[in-house]
């Protein structure tokens, strides 16, 4: 399976220069947890809710301060035709909880551990199906008697 099978797109992206309330704003309205950082179609950062907390609020910077003055530069990102496999490994690798997904160096979506989780739980549901419909079909004494030793 390719990352562009399960990644969030299209992600969320502001300019350098945006003030972090805006960016807060839209972060809450967008229910997300990061907004890329994009001017004239190149990454240049990644902000977190973490690194609005911490460097925004806790640095004491106004809430008028660009996004650029918290943002996080050193970005891992992943390909969008890469497979799945591969943010596995980048994600085990590097501890971070976001990546940016590009094609051909332009930002195309996020992968984030949520969007894992989340395929995880789809392929245990497809697997588990069956199982559980033959299960709910067996009639509930012939279930309780089944388990009992004998």
């Amino acid at each position: 399976m390719k990352i562009s099978e399960v990644m969030t797109a299209p992600p969320v992206c502001v300019a350098p220069h945006v003030p972090l309330a805006e960016v807060a704003g839209q972060m809450a309205e967008c229910a997300v947890g990061s907004v890329l950082v994009v001017e004239d179609g190149v990454l240049h950062g990644i902000v977190t809710d973490r690194d609005l907390a911490v460097r925004g609020m806790g640095g004491n910077l106004d809430t008028r301060a660009r996004v650029d003055a918290v943002m996080s530069v050193r970005v891992i990102t992943v390909e969008a035709t890469d497979d799945l496999d591969v943010a596995y490994r980048t994600f085990r690798r590097t501890g971070v909880r976001r990546l940016p997904v590009l094609e051909a160096d332009r930002v195309v979506g996020v992968l984030t551990i949520d969007d894992l989780f989340l395929d995880v739980f789809r392929r245990l549901t497809d697997l588990l199906g069956p199982v559980a419909w033959s299960i709910l079909q067996e009639p509930p004494e012939q279930r309780s008697q089944a388990g009992s030793p004998g």
